[in-house]
């Protein structure tokens, strides 16, 4: 299916968060429909370039059903960034309590966990800057929106483009540390070796 999405299916969904940004346009934050838009989500994250993914090799109803059981949870969401009609990116949030990373540091009220895959780039190219702009959207819906207090990410040490882009950023770089294997009838996640970073509001948005 085509990575290019038109407005139509995201025209009647209620945006959960939106940000207008000069030079780019408005960009919405949606949550995931894990049927309606799992062939968008299929395309990112069984391709190649988002092998960190961890889902290289999955059939569109693996996906499926993959999101279809995250919608089911209250400590773990998805959400797609669309702009001006066009999905963007994927954006997941959970408790780190609730999730292995929270074995791996001392978790602060008010923390969150993020993940974010950014969408191929199209014929076009990445306009500059872009990856900056949506990691400013991700940050504003969930320091700001959802009123939480740091952000932790925990991409994998060998990504060095996703640590780099965070740092970029303004997170700062925690320890390396060793997520567990999970191995459930739901999910599973293999051993992986994570560079954890922070992101606090009152640096995020001083003042």
């Amino acid at each position: 299916m085509s990575d290019v999405t038109t407005a139509e299916p995201y025209a009647a969904r209620a945006a959960l968060h939106e940000r207008v940004v000069d030079g780019f346009g408005a960009v919405r934050v949606l949550r995931l429909d894990p049927v309606v838009d799992v062939g968008v989500v299929h395309g990112w994250v069984s391709g190649q370039e988002a092998g960190f993914w961890g889902m290289n090799g999955f059939t569109e109803q693996q996906v499926a059903e993959i999101y279809g059981h995250l919608d089911t949870l209250d400590t773990h969401h998805a959400y797609l960034l669309v702009k001006e009609g066009t999905a963007v990116g994927l954006l997941q949030t959970y408790e780190p309590e609730a999730d292995r990373v929270g074995d791996c540091y001392p978790v602060e009220p008010g923390d969150i966990g993020v993940h974010l895959l950014l969408a191929p780039a199209g014929a076009a190219g990445v306009s500059p800057g872009w990856s900056g702009v949506l990691m400013g959207v991700l940050a504003e819906f969930v320091l700001v929106r959802l009123g939480r207090r740091r952000v932790v990410v925990d991409p994998d040490v060998a990504n060095e483009k996703a640590v780099a882009r965070f740092l970029r950023q303004g997170f700062v770089p925690g320890p390396v540390v060793v997520l567990p294997e999970i191995d459930l009838p739901d999910v599973y996640l293999p051993e992986k070796r994570a560079q954890l970073a922070f992101l606090r509001r009152e640096v995020a948005f001083p003042g």
